[in-house]
């Protein structure tokens, strides 16, 4: 029974092994997790959205926004102090946990919720922050100032998010039950776009990610609001590899020195500050664990 249980965690450390080795090009040296990556010089291919303003969005060479930065700083953290190469892959909703499974990114931070469903098929760090899902209407929209007015409304269903599900969908895997119509959006990104075209009554989601269209909406003078009456709680988790406790306790260690020393609030007013109705908590929230 032992030999068989030794030849299975070698089996299952050997896929770790070989999806980080591929990870960077093929020509990498092979590492066990994650962190050994970071602290020993490779190239850490990091999943982020490209299409999430104030979050992660690909305006040049690189994405920019509040996940890019909390990576950089967690994967700089779990290295000792010292800066990581960081390949960006972008991560859509719909591809997070295929592109884990098989080696196509090796660490993600990308407004990924962790819920029971996830952590069957992923490893997740943090939460690093709570989210709260809200709704974004059009500014001249009267008829919608509280999420129960979504009943009869047109709502997004963005490919790979369970937002719209909260509405729908009555628990545990929904909140509020209500008799919306779903419209199918390829991201969130779509989403807004069916929006501000009137092909929609309301976009659904974290009211971080809102807030990051309606910012990047007003700045070209268009025009959203977003409710500000979250009513859930969306832990941001730093996607694993299943099995990568390693990495996952280092990022848990990483994410706790960054709220104590100031970091995760420099960053969090760096993108966010200012926006009406986001406030960021007093502490971090609590770890997951990494089971």
């Amino acid at each position: 029974m032992r030999i068989q249980r030794a030849g299975a965690a070698l089996a299952a450390a050997g896929v770790l092994v070989g999806s980080l080795a591929a990870c960077g090009g093929g020509s990498e040296q092979t590492y066990g997790s994650v962190v050994e990556k970071a602290q020993g010089g490779g190239t850490v291919v990091v999943g982020t959205k490209w299409d999430q303003p104030s979050l992660g969005l690909k305006k040049g060479a690189e994405p920019e926004g509040f996940d890019v930065d909390v990576a950089k700083a967690v994967l700089k953290e779990m290295a000792g102090g010292k800066d990581v190469k960081i390949e960006w892959k972008e991560s859509a909703s719909s591809n997070r946990e295929p592109f884990l499974a098989n080696g196509t990114v090796d660490i993600i931070f990308a407004t990924y919720s962790i819920t029971d469903e996830r952590k069957q098929k992923v490893t997740f760090g943090g939460p690093y922050i709570v989210a709260h899902q809200d709704v974004m209407t059009r500014g001249d929209d009267t008829s919608i100032n509280a999420p129960t007015d979504l009943k009869g409304k047109k709502i997004c269903k963005a490919s790979g998010s369970n937002s719209y599900k909260r509405i729908t969908d009555p628990p545990p895997d929904g909140k509020l039950d209500i008799d919306a119509t779903p419209v199918d959006a390829a991201n969130y990104s779509e989403c807004v776009q069916k929006l501000q075209g009137s092909n929609l009554d309301a976009v659904t989601t974290d009211d971080l990610i809102l807030a990051g269209f309606a910012k990047q909406a007003a700045a070209s003078g268009g025009k959203f609001k977003v409710l500000g009456q979250g009513f859930t709680d969306e832990k941001y988790g730093i996607g694993l590899k299943k099995g990568d406790t390693k990495t996952c306790e280092a990022a848990n260690a990483a994410v706790a020195k960054l709220w104590q020393n100031g970091t995760m609030k420099q960053l969090f007013d760096k993108w966010f500050g200012g926006i009406q109705g986001l406030k960021l908590a007093d502490s971090a929230p609590p770890a997951e664990g990494c089971a």
